[in-house]
């Protein structure tokens, strides 16, 4: 088992443009969700949430970002690689960056988020009603062998301002 803090400090500009890919996909129908990856200075990936838009439920922006990260690097494993994504990752996409072996994940708005702003919409069209497995990414990265980093919240009100481009 891996031990010891790494301490990553996240990067704005990552997360700006994590943002602009969810503000991409929301054009296109898909749910306002972008992502990502980075080594050190450099994007090494993008992705966006392409459920809706595929009709693949597996194609989260984490995982679309993963799939073109490895894809791209030539390696299941991205290590000394940090995720940046707009919504906290489901179960799914957590335990995809452990296998990866990624350095840090960093995010922006939380299920919490989520699921308040959900009940406070009047409007049912912006409702972010999708479905939820009520496990929080650091409780997937918590019972990891691999320890992966965690920062929550990182530019978390532009990130929860996303929810109102889901129709």
């Amino acid at each position: 088992m891996e031990t010891g803090t790494r301490n990553y400090r996240p990067v704005k500009k990552f997360m700006d443009i994590a943002i602009k890919e969810a503000e991409e996909i929301a054009k296109l129908g898909g749910y306002p969700i972008g992502a990502v990856i980075v080594k050190g200075n450099d994007i090494v990936a993008m992705g966006r949430s392409k459920a809706r838009v595929n009709n693949d439920p597996t194609c989260h922006a984490e995982i679309d970002a993963i799939r073109n990260a490895t894809s791209k690097m030539k390696s299941i494993f991205l290590e000394d690689c940090v995720l940046y994504t707009t919504h906290e990752p489901c179960a799914m996409c957590a335990a995809a960056a452990v296998w990866a072996k990624m350095k840090a994940i960093v995010y922006g708005a939380s299920m919490e988020d989520m699921i308040e702003f959900a009940k406070s919409v009047k409007d049912k069209n912006l409702s972010m009603s999708w479905r939820q497995i009520l496990i929080k990414c650091k409780e997937v990265l918590d019972k990891s062998e691999f320890k992966v980093e965690l920062i929550e919240g990182f530019e978390r009100d532009r990130c929860i301002k996303l929810f109102t481009l889901s129709r």
